[in-house]
């Protein structure tokens, strides 16, 4: 339910569950993390296929207990970790626990008809432990409490004003646009990539 490929020596994951809003499963979670792990490219890409990029959990799998999951955790970690540009280039609205991915990545397009919505204080969830901090270093405290506490749904126009995501784009244009932003660190040496990221989130040369 997920695929991995290369487009000009970057990393390209697809989420390809579209006639389930590519709901993510348990193994889908394990998949991607994997998939993350596995990459050595100096650009990685996350998107998914249909209309939707992730409507979050799946609903059975929560039923059996996958939001209290250590998968999430694990694949927003190895995402945040990754030592080369990454860009969650969204295809459609982001919700719930899927959220996470995007947090993680370094930079986030999306097309305009996307929403973004982390319906945890109605469902009744935590989220994930890494999402909160995340989320208001994007978009401030206050917005993250509209978003977790309030339950707001944005649009990609707001989303771009707060700083949720980095850019608006066509569908059609969607993977030629993350692929311009990695276009400089593809062509960088990987460690000048891994130190300016590093330099860039706060640590050091």
């Amino acid at each position: 339910m997920i695929e991995t490929g290369q487009i000009r020596n970057c990393t390209v994951i697809r989420l390809n569950r579209p006639e389930k809003a590519n709901a993510l499963t348990g193994a889908m979670l394990a998949d991607l993390r994997r998939a993350v792990e596995a990459a050595r490219t100096n650009a990685l890409i996350l998107t998914g296929a249909g209309k939707v990029f992730s409507a979050g959990a799946d609903l059975d799998g929560m039923r059996a207990g996958l939001g209290a999951s250590p998968e999430w955790e694990a694949l927003s970690s190895a995402i945040a970790g990754y030592s080369g540009l990454t860009v969650a280039a969204l295809n459609g609205t982001l919700a719930g626990g899927a959220m996470g991915m995007a947090l993680a990545c370094d930079l986030r397009i999306a097309v305009p008809s996307a929403q973004f919505f982390y319906p945890v204080m109605r469902l009744g969830y935590l989220p994930q432990p890494s999402d909160p901090a995340r989320l208001a270093a994007l978009i401030g405290p206050s917005r993250a409490k509209l978003m977790l506490l309030a339950g707001q749904r944005i649009g990609t126009d707001e989303a771009l004003a707060w700083g949720l995501i980095d850019g608006i784009c066509a569908v059609e244009a969607l993977i030629d646009t993350a692929m311009s932003l990695a276009e400089q660190a593809l062509a960088a040496d990987p460690v000048h990539v891994a130190v300016l990221k590093r330099m860039t989130n706060g640590g050091t040369p």
